[in-house]
């Protein structure tokens, strides 16, 4: 068994798989007016659905969950909370060391969590 998708419920897959164009720097695998599916690395993709479709019916709301995505060294961490900033993600979290890490967190349009870090120590 392979846990290699993850999906998120969203507004808008259209307005979302714009944003996450623009932070990931990559095109949608597949776009269409109720999902879009990036693909994040050889083995994950990320599919934005819309929250008004999603079966069985979406009952929480975002936040509560984190995308985690680890960078290369304090210098990652830096260089993509300028650019992401300079491209206007909301920054809920300036960088920071942490008992895990370096990291700094965004959230996307919808809210969802955006957590960048390297991690120091493991």
């Amino acid at each position: 068994m392979t846990a290699d998708y993850i999906l998120l419920a969203v507004d808008s897959p259209a307005e979302s798989a714009n944003f996450y164009q623009t932070v990931l720097g990559t095109t949608p695998l597949e776009l269409s007016p109720t999902f879009a599916l990036f693909k994040m690395n050889e083995s994950t993709k990320l599919g934005l659905w819309s929250r008004k479709t999603m079966e069985p019916k979406v009952t929480g709301t975002a936040g509560s969950s984190e995308l985690a995505i680890s960078v290369a060294g304090r210098e990652g961490v830096d260089a993509l909370h300028a650019e992401w900033s300079k491209k206007g993600v909301t920054i809920l979290q300036e960088p920071v060391a942490a008992d895990f890490g370096y990291t700094f967190t965004g959230a996307d349009p919808d809210g969802h969590r955006l957590r960048v870090f390297t991690p120091e120590g493991i």
